[in-house]
């Protein structure tokens, strides 16, 4: 099937040309320079963790070498999944009628890679903290309140919210 859809690669050419919806299209962009980002940084981490272990055997520091790849591809994929959801709709789907899927999908990917944002503001541990000013300092501070675990929270549910937006609309 030479239809320019060649797998994850692929696809997100394919959906930038084949959705209508200028907000995705955005998003399109916007996530692949985001996820090629952290990839390299994931990457780049776990070069300097191997570097960093190589003295030292098997066990528990091979266990924590590959946790730190899945925790890049926990990242990574909530940031592709609306690209690779509105690529296979278009691909299966005859019909051009996915401006208002493709315009959800794009919004809530953004809403993830805010949330991504988020979870790293609460998880600043508190001797890196800086002073905030300005009108979002109130928001700021109560974020640098919240416990460092509580930063798995926002990115773990806009990952949800894409996830149920999909199911609910396909």
């Amino acid at each position: 099937m030479a239809d320019g859809y060649n797998g994850v690669f692929g696809a997100f050419p394919y959906a930038l040309t084949h959705s209508t919806s200028w907000l995705f299209r955005l998003y399109v962009v916007v996530s692949a320079l985001v996820a090629l980002f952290l990839t390299l940084v994931v990457a780049m981490g776990l070069v300097v963790l191997i570097a960093n272990t190589a003295d030292f055997g098997g066990g528990q520091l091979t266990l924590s070498r590959s946790f730190y790849a899945v925790v890049g591809l926990l990242l990574v994929a909530p940031i592709l999944a609306p690209t690779l959801f509105v690529a296979r709709r278009h691909r299966r789907e005859e019909t051009r009628e996915h401006e208002h899927y493709d315009f959800a999908l794009g919004l809530a990917g953004f809403v993830f890679l805010t949330s991504l944002y988020v979870g790293a503001v609460i998880t600043v541990p508190p001797d890196l903290q800086t002073p905030v000013t300005g009108p979002l300092a109130p928001l700021v501070e109560l974020l640098y309140g919240l416990p460092q675990v509580a930063g798995l929270v926002p990115p773990l549910s806009a990952a949800l919210f894409i996830f149920g937006l999909h199911r609910r609309l396909r």
